[in-house]
């Protein structure tokens, strides 16, 4: 009864009712699977720093428990997304309807040529829907294994362990952090997504200089 309660697309929620196994099953999903571009990947991470802080997680989850949910998951769902897009990553893809991904996929393969592989990996971790499609994508595209492990690895330990620690810092610093924690999510959701915007405004502007406008 409490995982049916529990709001997948609030990240207080999610962690005061699933603790440690809400972030692996979120940061899985996010990563790993196409549909979960939606989850709230950043806020999560980072109201589990603070919440962590405060004591206020399910189950007494503790600040080592949720680095290891979180890790394991963002690292084994990279994987397994990269593997779906390796072996039927374009079929899949042509029956996803929703603009967003789409957009997500151009991005991240603009970052592939871009920044080459290695770099593109890493900065994806931290842009979302970027960073759900650009593991299939990899696999699509043949980026290849060794590569992409070694840098997803070390993307996803960055963002993950980085993320936590921050609202953990924060939480630890900061009393009564609780009653501010809305708007500091919210903010750390506009940072999450300014280089995705950043990226959109670019190319508006590419394309506008093209067209002579």
């Amino acid at each position: 009864m409490q995982i049916l309660a529990v709001n997948v697309l609030d990240s207080r929620s999610l962690l005061t009712g699933l603790g440690a196994l809400g972030v692996f099953l979120v940061l899985f999903a996010e990563t790993g699977l196409l549909i979960g571009f939606f989850l709230p990947g950043d806020s999560l991470l980072f109201t589990a720093g603070v919440l962590a802080a405060t004591g206020t997680l399910s189950g007494g989850s503790s600040l080592v428990s949720l680095i290891l949910a979180a890790v394991f998951g963002a690292l084994v769902g990279a994987q397994v997304g990269y593997v779906i897009g390796l072996r039927g990553g374009k079929a899949m893809l042509a029956r996803i309807r929703r603009k967003r991904v789409h957009e997500g996929v151009d991005r991240a393969a603009a970052m592939l040529e871009k920044y080459g592989y290695g770099k593109a990996i890493v900065l994806a971790r931290f842009i979302p829907v970027v960073r759900t499609v650009l593991n299939p994508l990899a696999g699509i595209v043949g980026v290849p294994a060794r590569t992409f492990a070694l840098w997803q690895t070390v993307g996803g330990l960055v963002w993950t362990v980085g993320v936590i620690m921050a609202g953990y810092a924060l939480g630890s610093s900061v009393p009564n952090i609780d009653t501010y924690l809305l708007p500091i999510v919210a903010v750390v959701v506009l940072l999450s997504l300014s280089p995705l915007l950043i990226e959109v405004l670019r190319s508006r502007r590419a394309k506008r200089k093209s067209a002579g406008i």
